[in-house]
């Protein structure tokens, strides 16, 4: 039971770090129903914005910038919260402001990165000293990305995502993310995805020695997504801004997750921005277009 009302932290702020995956390859569908996964998961410097603020009257509170979000229990940051004050019996309130940078439903771990940063900040808040082990252990119970955006860094994913390696930091460079505007159901790309019959596979063991090398242009020569045979199909547009980025100098462009963002990595700065500003005009009306590093 948690009595540490000295120790309380009353506000604290916190960052909840977007991902990408520089490589995702499904091995077969499992008895349960869940994929085996092996994936090169990278945290990027894009970021939400969480403020907790400890309250006396009992309870969370979730208020967020991004309208359509749900503010309640459906909210996996606000899951996060009560998990570990209801695990700890913690008798003060939460308030919890999230403002949103990164974009919803869009492959980058937005509602799991922020959940892990809710974990990581009660802990401290509450001074409950769990470690980032056992974050995880909780995490997990919540959403299978929650480990790793516990974690954050380069790392390579495995099992159903849970499973976690942590790799050299991946060659540094400017990533040009870009969303259109189409939803894709993460349940309809994995439901859809028939992966005892694909026929191309990423080379995820030669990515990780290139990412040790320090080698950029073999890490996204290397960058492949098994998930595209669903998503493109689905929405050409996702191919299309693959074409587009690679055009405009990216070393490699590729969707992440399950989509629909597509980013492309590049080494230069200058062209980086070149690449962003086309983009922006070009397509800034209808997509997400933000331009962020590796982290």
């Amino acid at each position: 039971m948690f009595s540490g009302e000295g120790r309380i932290m009353e506000r604290l702020r916190i960052k909840a770090q977007a991902k990408i995956n520089l490589g995702l390859d499904v091995l077969a569908k499992r008895p349960d129903g869940y994929h085996e996964l092996r994936m090169i998961m990278q945290s990027v410097s894009l970021h939400d914005e969480i403020y907790l603020t400890a309250e006396s009257e009992p309870g969370i509170r979730l208020w967020t910038d991004a309208p359509g979000l749900p503010a309640d229990e459906r909210n996996l940051a606000y899951r996060a919260a009560a998990l570990l004050m209801e695990e700890f019996k913690i008798g003060r309130g939460l308030r919890i402001d999230l403002y949103k940078k990164i974009p919803i439903a869009a492959g980058l771990a937005g509602g799991s990165t922020d959940a892990a940063a809710v974990l990581k900040g009660v802990s401290r808040m509450f001074d409950l000293g769990l470690s980032e082990e056992e974050l995880q252990k909780r995490g997990v119970r919540l959403g299978a990305d929650i480990p790793y955006c516990i974690m954050m860094g380069t790392a390579l994913a495995e099992g159903i995502g849970e499973k976690l390696s942590r790799l050299p930091a991946a060659p540094r460079c400017h990533v040009l993310l870009v969303k259109p505007p189409v939803d894709v159901s993460t349940g309809f790309v994995y439901g859809n995805l028939k992966a005892d019959r694909l026929k191309e596979h990423p080379d995820i063991d030669r990515q990780i020695a290139a990412i040790r090398s320090g080698d950029l242009k073999k890490m996204a020569d290397l960058m492949g997504n098994v998930l595209e045979t669903v998503t493109i199909p689905a929405h050409p547009v996702i191919q299309e801004l693959k074409d587009e980025m690679r055009r405009l100098g990216a070393a490699g462009a590729m969707m992440s997750g399950s989509g629909p963002t597509v980013f492309g990595l590049f080494g230069d700065e200058a062209r980086a921005k070149e690449a962003y500003g086309r983009m922006k005009r070009g397509r800034g009306k209808d997509c997400a277009v933000i331009l962020t590093e590796l982290l």
